[in-house]
């Protein structure tokens, strides 16, 4: 036996055109006019029917032949609609310019894997460095496809994600930066408009660092598997660069080489335990002429692969950890940014590339990606998600990416 059903009455105000719309989804208390120094056109609240994210989408398709964007807000713990004048019109992305990038970084990483490999004689004897070049070259093509595999991975996992909800989506743009260790500053997809909710928000900022580290775990273990443990410095002397540990990386050596790495000549009577909190904190004492695995270029694009999640999954503003800890806490994950600052400020008293990345942050990390519905909350999943994404980073934060001494 099927109960009856009651369809809701709209409410009409002969002032309002927009209640008739606005009572299908809620049941009103309020309303407040905009105008003057308010951006809004008009404001309600009151209490919405059911579901929130479906009231909001079959609300929004209501009005946009109205070229009016409703907002859901909470207000002194009051549900309420904003509506706007005006509907997001976005302009395609020229392409051509997300492929030059892509072509471009793909030199630049070529070109710093080349460069950071070459063992040959410094000299323009073209037969004496020849054999030497080719051999850089073949190393630098295995650290190429690994690397942009990785931030491949991590693009289309924000870019698929994107799709998936119709949120518009740029290609991502790749950053060509052949003076550093890696060749690439990353690269990044831009939203074209707001996402609708907290769950299509985190579906994006996560899904792109878990894509990542699908492949940045099985490259890093790959190379791993090709890499040898030896003495350090290597055998040629000058300065020698010692990548720093995240717990996956420690425990990823580990389970290849049986043996926690790089490995000291001695503790210098300090408990091990203690030895080792100290050394991945503060990159210090650095291990002379101890142990450490020698990175085939492989690892090190798996390595750089944790360390691009690790920096993504920062808890701030824009980046995929920002969007996580927002669409987990809302508006009060803003009272972490100024910890997140104090962190990275201490720790760059160890590595001091920190201080540009507080600096950045500083400016920029109080600017959040917010959904047009801030009423629909996570789901169960989703908050298991965002917790486990947030635990992803404490895996993968590296304190002290590099450290430089001499050989």
């Amino acid at each position: 036996m099927t109960q009856p059903t009651t369809e809701i009455q709209p409410q009409v105000y002969s002032d309002d055109p927009y209640t008739p719309f606005i009572s299908q989804v809620m049941r009103i208390e309020e309303r407040t006019w905009g105008g003057g120094k308010q951006n809004y056109i008009i404001r309600y609240r009151g209490q919405i029917y059911g579901d929130s994210s479906q009231a909001y989408d079959k609300l929004s398709q209501s009005l946009r032949e109205l070229d009016i964007t409703p907002l859901f807000r909470l207000e002194d713990d009051r549900q309420t609609i904003v509506l706007l004048k005006g509907v997001v019109k976005y302009k395609p992305s020229n392409k051509w310019i997300n492929l030059i990038l892509f072509i471009l970084t793909v030199v630049s990483v070529l070109f710093a894997g080349v460069f950071s490999n070459y063992g040959g004689p410094l000299v323009l004897d073209l037969d004496l460095i020849w054999p030497h070049l080719v051999e850089a070259i073949k190393l630098s093509l295995a650290f190429t496809v690994s690397l942009l595999a990785i931030l491949l991975a991590h693009e289309f996992g924000h870019y698929l994600a994107a799709r998936y909800h119709k949120t518009n989506v740029t290609l991502p743009y790749f950053i060509p930066f052949p003076l550093s260790p890696f060749g690439t500053m990353g690269a990044f997809i831009q939203l074209k408009e707001p996402p609708k909710n907290k769950r299509i928000l985190l579906d994006i900022g996560i899904a792109g660092p878990l894509a990542g580290l699908l492949v940045a775990i099985p490259v890093l273990f790959i190379g791993l598997s090709l890499s040898v443990v030896d003495r350090l410095p290597p055998v040629m002397d000058g300065a020698v660069s010692l990548e720093g540990n995240s717990i996956l990386y420690l425990f990823a050596k580990y389970i290849v080489f049986g043996q926690w790495l790089p490995t000291p000549v001695t503790y210098g009577g300090i408990n091990p335990l203690i030895y080792w909190i100290r050394f991945f904190f503060t990159g210090s004492p650095l291990p002379i002429h101890g142990t450490d695995v020698l990175l085939h270029p492989i690892a090190w694009a798996g390595w750089a692969g944790l360390l691009v999640t690790a920096l993504n999954l920062i808890p701030a503003g824009q980046l995929d950890g920002g969007h996580i800890l927002y669409a987990l806490f809302g508006k009060r994950s803003r009272i972490i940014l100024p910890f997140v600052l104090i962190a990275l400020v201490a720790l760059g008293t160890v590595w001091s590339g920190w201080w540009l990345w507080a600096l950045l942050l500083f400016f920029l990390g109080r600017v959040h990606a917010e959904p047009l519905d801030q009423i629909t909350t996570l789901d169960p999943n989703r908050r298991a998600l965002a917790v486990f994404g947030l635990f992803v980073f404490i895996l993968v934060f590296t304190p002290v990416p590099l450290s430089l001494f001499m050989g």
